[in-house]
């Protein structure tokens, strides 16, 4: 007999089917034993009369919560039932994974009339125990949105006729931007871990394909500790060819954007908005778009902000940001152009002024896009590399624009971060596993 998921029972009422899954509790009455069997698509109940099936009711009441089983029975309507109105009455429950005493309390277990409110455990304890606190429908729902919301960015850009490539993630030189890396030993030489696929993206340029996009480990190592921050985290990057003006990948990340977040709404905005308490609302476009220097004007005179002199975004005005720009154009993207130079990576363009052809994203006042026209002529790019004091880390990258590159710029996303502020999480639970300074393991 062939396993079916519990979303298909409801094709298979008074049949005999297979099914598999957790035991998600077990309670035992006087005379009957109340099993909820959990699987990626729901629960259902089974139930068992112990006169009629005194063995099965003892293994059954011999469970432990979460442990694994399979059941065999058939599944009958029941209007008393409150799971989904059915029932599946077996014949036949094996236990394949019993399951030790959990370490941990995934969720809040309200009080009773006759027990006390029991706090679900710490943050850092379920994060020891990552894959039992992933066991529950919001952690399920989590990771169908960030699946619904990849796919959809892919599917945008290949209907565009983007290529996918797939680049390394050991490299060896130190740095792209003068930021910390990892170190790894490499067959007895210093290799290290990428912190972005930007130089293979141009090197993609340089090679003529145009248009391409990547999602992939991104590694960095900040000693940072903050609710958006991690040390490892799946980036989605891409680049392309032919542009005028790093205003024409602001249009092109809007339409991305207004495209998967469209797709994530449809597949499960009501889910979303149910569990975790964020509606997901789809932006329109033009996303507003403001100079680094006006908005720091702005929250100045708004909100008595006076940002230190930086040419870059803080923190505060990015969450300040937030406020600022549903007051004045009801939106939650805001777009901050003309940073600082000193501010900037390398191979950023700028114009006659100096002034970097870029732009960071915000969404809810936090920065998910740094994006830019690149520098594609070899001899302003030396300069400017050496300007940072680059030019040997980056030798090889600059290799990639003496024998011919087109103009080109591109942008990259955290998928991490996204999905944080779909949900309204912290980072680390917005992330399948979250790395950071303190957290290798699990």
């Amino acid at each position: 007999m062939k396993r079916i998921q519990i979303k298909e029972i409801k094709n298979h009422i008074d049949e005999r089917v297979l099914l598999a899954g957790f035991a998600a509790s077990i309670r035992e009455g006087k005379t009957m034993v109340f099993l909820v069997l959990r699987d990626i698509t729901g629960s259902v109940q089974i139930t068992i009369d112990k006169s009629r099936s005194p063995a099965l009711a003892a293994a059954a009441a011999a469970l432990t919560p979460d442990s694994v089983i399979t059941v065999r029975g058939t599944l009958r309507e029941n209007e008393h039932v409150q799971l989904g109105g059915m029932e599946l009455i077996p014949d036949d429950i094996l236990a394949e994974s019993v399951a030790a005493p959990l370490p941990i309390r995934r969720e809040d277990i309200p009080a009773t009339k006759k027990k006390p409110a029991v706090p679900r455990s710490e943050l850092d304890a379920r994060l020891d125990y990552r894959w039992i606190d992933l066991r529950t429908d919001k952690n399920r729902l989590l990771f169908r949105a960030q699946t619904a919301l990849v796919a959809a960015m892919r599917e945008f850009l290949v209907q565009k006729g983007y290529i996918e490539i797939h680049t390394p993630k050991l490299i060896g030189a130190a740095s792209e931007s003068g930021a910390d890396v990892f170190k790894v030993d490499y067959f007895g030489r210093d290799a290290f871990l990428a912190q972005s696929p930007q130089f293979y993206k141009q090197m993609a340029m340089a090679a003529g394909f145009e248009r391409v996009f990547e999602s992939g480990p991104v590694f960095r190592a900040e000693k940072s500790h903050t609710a958006k921050h991690a040390a490892e985290f799946t980036g989605f990057d891409l680049e392309v060819s032919y542009i005028d003006s790093f205003r024409e990948l602001m249009e092109l990340e809007e339409d991305l954007l207004i495209y998967a977040l469209d797709k994530v709404k449809s597949a499960c905005g009501e889910e979303l908005e149910k569990l975790f308490g964020v509606p997901l609302i789809v932006p329109q476009k033009p996303f507003p778009a403001v100079k680094l220097a006006d908005l720091y004007a702005a929250l100045e005179a708004e909100y008595g902000y006076h940002a230190p002199e930086t040419g870059d975004l803080t923190t505060e005005a990015e969450q300040l940001s937030r406020e600022w720009v549903q007051k004045h154009y009801g939106h939650e993207f805001l777009f901050v152009t003309d940073f600082s130079a000193e501010k900037r990576a390398f191979y950023h363009m700028r114009d006659n002024n100096g002034v970097p052809q870029g732009y960071d994203l915000l969404w809810k006042g936090v920065e998910i896009t740094t994006g830019a026209q690149r520098e594609h002529r070899y001899e302003p790019l030396r300069r400017q590399a050496q300007e940072k004091g680059l030019d040997e880390d980056v030798r090889l990258y600059l290799e990639f624009f003496r024998y011919g590159c087109p103009p080109h710029g591109g942008f990259g996303m955290g998928i991490d971060r996204l999905t944080m502020l779909l949900t309204g999480l912290h980072i680390n639970e917005a992330a399948f596993l979250f790395r950071s300074p303190n957290r290798l393991t699990p």
